[in-house]
């Protein structure tokens, strides 16, 4: 009999942890209502007003519904936040509307953390499902919300017009990596031989140092590249699986995503309607138009690995090797002034092909970096003099 009644105390104590959860998962589905309704009304385009209003009538299904599972297993919802809050009020009407929905973000953010956790330890079948509804639907609207931030703004059409435009993502990539591995090996082992020829007077410990240096710079940058594209490319086919299971859960919730993406885009809702319904009855081209409008990548715009770390690590040993390479031949102050010589002018003319891939003038780019590569070997080799001397 105890036993029994240990057993009915411990349900009674669940299910009044569940209805808890459910009140606190009420209550933020209510205070979204309301401030996605005053946000909704002060928006001057009527698209947009809609948008608002169109999150605000989900978030009050969501909270509907979590009143009716309350109510089922025997809580009394409350609705103290059924009304704007003095502090809500204040920060619509005080705060921008993008500051505003950064607020919103983050509030739809925690939403989905807290109703992951409780679809984890929830025992009540109906309870699990409704949150993990309501996980995916908050996810949606969080990647509204994103599509919100200044959708027309200058940078949201570049980014566009990038995406189209293939050198960009393709051929720039390696090139880039290739000028920068050269910049990278230059002043790091610039800066060693300048040091260590300051320390020795230019001895033969400067082409051991040079050489271990530019080992070293070149085996770095490439495992660095390799590791980096490699992990850009597991994240975005972590993303597409992701994607893809979603599609496959629930089809509608993902076109109706569509359909208000294509709105954000300046569509009516009638042509957004008509557009995501012909695609999402592809399922290739449906999996990939989503990947594309949330990831904002192709697949084939990610590079090779290996190709970004054998570019990234011969690059950097072939700028590695020339200040070290007036040692090979000589030594003493006639080598370190050859080095100072020829680096200087590979510095400028590094920074000369930056303008390739930044677009800035190549003098102005070129001179820059002359001066900070100059500037950094003054130092070491000021700092290596010294510690000789004592």
């Amino acid at each position: 009999m105890d036993k029994d009644k240990e057993v009915s105390a411990g349900k009674d104590q669940a299910n009044t942890q569940l209805i808890q959860s459910l009140q606190r998962a009420l209550d933020q589905e209510l205070r979204a209502v309301v401030l996605y309704r005053m946000l909704g009304d002060r928006q001057p385009d009527e698209k947009r007003r809609n948008l608002f209003y169109r999150l605000a009538d989900s978030e009050k299904h969501h909270a509907d519904k979590f009143n009716e599972r309350i109510i089922a297993l025997g809580g009394t919802p409350s609705h103290r936040n059924s009304k704007p809050r003095l502090l809500d009020r204040s920060m619509t009407r005080i705060l921008s509307t993008e500051a505003m929905l950064r607020r919103m973000e983050m509030e739809e953010e925690r939403n989905i953390s807290d109703y992951n956790n409780q679809s984890a330890i929830a025992t009540d079948a109906e309870s699990v499902g409704l949150f993990r509804q309501f996980e995916a639907e908050e996810k949606t609207h969080a990647k509204v919300i994103k599509g919100l931030f200044s959708p027309n703004s200058a940078q949201a059409r570049l980014n566009t017009m990038m995406s189209r435009e293939k050198w960009h993502v393709s051929t720039g990539s390696w090139i880039g990596d290739a000028i920068y591995g050269v910049n990278d090996g230059l002043g790091a082992v610039f800066g060693i031989v300048s040091g260590v020829a300051g320390y020795t007077g230019g001895g033969h410990a400067v082409v051991v140092a040079g050489v271990f240096g530019m080992l070293a710079s070149a085996l770095s940058m490439g495992s660095g590249a390799y590791l980096a594209t490699k992990s850009e490319r597991e994240v975005y086919e972590a993303e597409i699986g992701r994607e893809r299971r979603e599609i496959e859960d629930d089809p509608e919730h993902e076109r109706e995503e569509l359909e208000l993406i294509y709105q954000l885009k300046g569509f009516s809702a009638e042509e957004s309607a008509r557009m995501a319904q012909k695609i999402s009855e592809q399922p290739d081209q449906f999996l990939q138009t989503m990947a594309h409008e949330e990831l904002g990548l192709a697949q084939k715009s990610f590079p090779n690995p290996l190709l970004a770390a054998g570019s990234s690590s011969l690059s950097t040993a072939i700028g590695a090797i020339v200040p070290v390479a007036p040692f090979f031949f000589t030594f003493g102050m006639k080598a370190i002034i050859l080095s100072a010589v020829i680096s200087t002018i590979a510095h400028f003319a590094v920074g000369a092909a930056k303008s390739i891939v930044t677009n800035r003038s190549w003098w102005a780019s070129g001179t820059e970096m002359m001066l900070v590569g100059l500037l950094e070997a003054g130092i070491t080799f000021g700092l290596g003099v010294a510690f000789g001397t004592h």
